[in-house]
């Protein structure tokens, strides 16, 4: 799995419900067509990305199909998490 690029929105809690910061990054993921997760429309994973007192985490995430949008029930192995949680790290933005 190769992350291609990306985009990013810092979240507001305009309430002040929530600890942390949040933020939602959208993943541009480029797989090997024999990969079960492969799709000719192409992929992208959806992260909530949360730093608070505890740390930097992943919150959330779902793969989709870039066109159709189409949700993929596919979870991140445990090499794929570390490879996107330090992508998401290097690429806040403040």
């Amino acid at each position: 799995m190769n992350i291609t690029g990306h985009t990013i929105e810092k979240l507001e809690d305009p309430f002040g419900l929530l600890t942390g910061e949040r933020y939602e990054f959208f993943l541009d993921i480029e797989v090997d067509e024999e990969d079960e997760l492969y799709s000719e429309k192409g992929i992208v994973l959806k992260i909530i990305y949360v730093i608070d007192d505890n740390g930097p985490k992943i919150s959330y995430y779902h793969f989709f199909e870039k066109i159709s949008e189409k949700v993929l029930d596919f979870a991140l192995e445990e090499d794929e998490e570390n490879l996107v949680k330090n992508y998401c790290a290097e690429h806040i933005i403040e």
